[in-house]
């Protein structure tokens, strides 16, 4: 079973979406397909001994749509590289667009005017056209109507055809079979002017109603194609991150390469300013590198031999070699921008509602505007007459038709996932798809990891007490010269310490590791201990038991440093907790979540720990076993709840949180795993995620709501069945300027989200 997602062609509104999606589930082969309006891309899941995608490309290809053939795998390398070949065919279209609105919005103008004169002269505002004015617009009319519905409104004409063809409505049907209608009546009537007198009102015609509905609708359409390139963006700046060449070795020779021509192993030069194009390990050289567009982290990285760079990264000083380790679709960036992608043409379990009257509301709305003009014609006539009844009846289907636009229903949920998690992708903050972005804004409780999520997850030397006449740094010094013989990770930290500062490391004359306890070494012509409290205990050198005591409470690590006599200094190695972590708990708290830390480290660390954060309720010394099943216990209290863990031994919570959050940094990102991924392992971005969420749910439900009650108050207005009661009838002109504007305005409260600060 193969999954891809595809481009998709002709898409013009939500019911378009329908159809295609109906097709492509009923087709042999096809275990699932999910098509999304707001990004115009199927993703479809199907057996490949079955059906092919240019099978199923064929599938809706009568229907007036296509699958993109460069969208297919194998067929060029945008999938490889990561390219977007898309936006520029999206700018084209919208250029095309452009073209049309430019063509036909004087034309509509000039109608709009007549109509203006014609209204304002019955209620004597204004006098009446001269009679060779009048017989001018008369006949220009027609010609301007001609050309609207011909040339402009041909997708609309191709939308009705399709219907009588196969049955398959859209909202190109609906406005099709409005304009022609209006045109088609219109066309009767000058013809057969004479004739049809004694009948109906001949007087008045529709051309104008169809030149400026097929303006507006062109127009909004322009307006929502171009608002929709803009909730793009964040994809096109993570393409905009990577490399489009490579400075390859190939035999000896630095060779300029596309980047589609990289292959794992080959080394690649990297000079100052220059972006590392593919995935690798520093072979030769060392530089700093600014990762902050991927990690996050703004200080650029020293990188050494062996140290791992990542594509899309800045180079800013040294120049290096590194060998490629992962390229195309495998880097990191790609990865992200796959995720991204994946996350924006996702459906939010809210948007189901939505898609299931999407569904429906063609046919519906077909039913209703016969329903208003045969009422119209049957119950008019007996009050207005014949002729007015007709004419009233014309407008009302037409109006109907044109009033009831799916498009703003069905753009409401995609539009704001599009914006929301682009929004996320620049802040950090990686989404899986638009349910965990739904699910994350109805949390009430954060289980949180203490090591990598709390705290940086590696021992640190955090503070010295230096009882000795020397200073810290020669302190240091000493005491990191002796450690940087060891291959213990608290060693480690004291070293990395030292690098840090820049203290010199001194030459050590003699060396013993003492096992359990710590080292004995010579430097200077001075003999140093240094260990733990016991190795001080089996020298009978005095200390101060309770501050030793008191920092293995806290968690901490005493690393004790004495001469022959006596003790010289004492540093604390710990786990550090991270910064911003009070401030992240704060925040949380502050949106009124309770926050659980599970940890598999010890009660008097943990509780500690809990404390100097502000954390709610702690669960030590826990099994992954243990932490799933205190998920498992938290929600059958009813709450929903995500664990932030480093999604290694957190990985069975994590996936029976109702949302799991990885704390990730550099290559370690386990984009699989989580729903939610943050990069650089920054728990603030946790607080921003949720706000998030929050924010982009609540533009969902605006969305949602303009959508529904423009629906609902418009289509009996446009039925006419306030003409009874206040005399209101809806011009079909203002009709399809409120449809076309619909979509519009839901578009840019998508929109709107950009400008929330997290």
């Amino acid at each position: 079973m193969m999954t891809h997602t595809y481009k998709v062609k002709g898409m013009h509104c939500a019911s378009c979406a329908g159809i295609i999606e109906k097709t492509f589930k009923k087709t042999p082969g096809v275990a699932a397909a999910e098509v999304n309006y707001g990004t115009e891309t199927a993703k479809i899941s199907f057996d490949e001994t079955q059906v092919n995608p240019v099978q199923l490309s064929s599938k809706i290809e009568t229907l007036g749509y296509s699958l993109a053939m460069d969208s297919m795998p194998g067929m060029d390398h945008s999938q490889h590289t990561g390219m977007n070949q898309s936006k520029h065919e999206k700018i084209m279209e919208v250029a095309a667009m452009k073209t049309k609105v430019v063509s036909i919005m004087p034309l509509a103008l000039i109608s709009i005017f007549v109509m203006t004169w014609d209204i304002l002269a019955q209620f004597k505002f204004v006098a009446e056209m001269s009679y060779t004015t009048g017989e001018f617009f008369h006949y220009l009319m027609p010609i301007f109507a001609t050309y609207a519905l011909f040339v402009v409104g041909k997708p609309y004409l191709q939308g009705l055809y399709r219907f009588v063809r196969h049955g398959a409505a859209n909202m190109d049907t609906l406005i099709g079979l409005g304009t022609v209608s209006a045109f088609t009546y219109s066309f009767i009537v000058s013809a057969f002017q004479e004739k049809l007198r004694p009948l109906i009102n001949v007087d008045h015609t529709y051309f104008d109603v169809t030149i400026v509905v097929i303006a507006f609708i062109t127009l909004g359409k322009y307006l929502e194609a171009r608002s929709k390139i803009k909730t793009g963006d964040a994809i096109e700046k993570l393409l905009g991150l990577q490399a489009k060449t490579a400075l390859v070795v190939r035999d000896g020779i630095e060779i300029e390469l596309p980047i589609d021509q990289v292959v794992a192993g080959d080394l690649i030069v990297v000079k100052p300013a220059g972006k590392i194009p593919v995935d690798g390990t520093v072979f030769e050289g060392n530089s700093y590198v600014d990762e902050a567009l991927v990690t996050g982290e703004p200080l650029p990285v020293h990188k050494k031999n062996g140290d791992t760079v990542i594509a899309g990264t800045l180079n800013t000083t040294g120049t290096f070699t590194f060998r490629a380790t992962k390229v195309g679709s495998e880097t990191l960036l790609a990865h992200i921008v796959q995720m991204v992608s994946d996350a924006q043409g996702s459906k939010a379990p809210i948007q189901a509602l939505a898609d299931k009257i999407s569904s429906v509301f063609v046919p519906i709305v077909l039913v209703i505007a016969f329903i208003a003009l045969i009422l119209w014609i049957i119950v008019g006539q007996q009050y207005l007459g014949f002729s007015r009844a007709v004419s009233f009846g014309l407008v009302s289907f037409v109006d109907i038709l044109v009033i009831a636009c799916p498009c703003a229903l069905g753009l409401a949920t995609p539009t704001a996932i599009i914006v929301g998690v682009g929004k996320g992708a620049k802040e950090g903050i990686l989404i899986r798809d638009a349910a965990m972005l739904e699910k994350l804004h109805k949390v009430t409780v954060i289980a949180v990891d203490k090591t990598g999520t709390i705290t940086r997850g590696k021992p640190e030397l955090i503070s010295i007490e230096n009882f000795s006449e020397k200073t810290d740094d020669a302190l240091i010094s000493i005491l990191a010269s002796l450690e940087n013989k060891s291959e213990h990770p608290i060693a480690h930290a004291i070293v990395s310490y030292a690098t840090e500062k820049n203290i010199t490391l001194q030459s050590i004359d003699t060396f013993e590791a003492i096992k359990g306890r710590g080292v004995r070494g010579t430097v200077a012509g001075i003999e140093y201990w240094v260990g733990n409290p016991q190795l001080m205990k089996d020298r009978a050198i005095n200390f101060d038991t309770t501050q030793i005591d008191d920092a293995t409470r806290a968690g901490k690590t005493p690393v004790l440093i004495a001469t022959a006599e006596k003790i010289i200094g004492i540093v604390m190695v710990a786990d550090a907790i991270k910064p911003e972590a009070v401030e992240a708990v704060a925040a949380l708290h502050k949106l009124g979540l309770q926050v659980v830390m599970i940890t598999g480290d010890a009660k008097n660390t943990a509780a500690y720990i809990a404390k100097q954060v502000g954390i709610d309720e702690v669960l030590a010394e826990a099994t992954p076993e243990m932490k799933m099943n205190k998920i498992k216990e938290l929600q059958a209290q009813g709450v929903v709840v995500a664990m932030a863990g480093d999604g290694v031994n957190d990985a069975p919570a994590l996936a029976q949180a109702d949302v799991g959050i990885a704390m990730a940094t550099g290559t370690d990102v386990a984009i699989e795993s989580a729903g939610v991924t943050l990069l650089n392992g920054d728990i603030l971005k946790l607080v921003k995620a949720i706000k998030l969420s929050k924010i982009t749910m609540r533009g969902i439900k605006q969305n949602l709501f303009w959508a529904f009650f423009y629906n609902i108050i418009g289509i009996p207005l446009a039925a006419g069945l306030f003409y009874p009661i206040f005399g209101w009838m809806l011009n079909p002109v203002f009709a399809g300027l409120a449809m076309a504007f619909s979509s519009v305005s839901v578009v840019s409260n998508s929109l709107r989200i950009t400008a929330y600060k997290l």
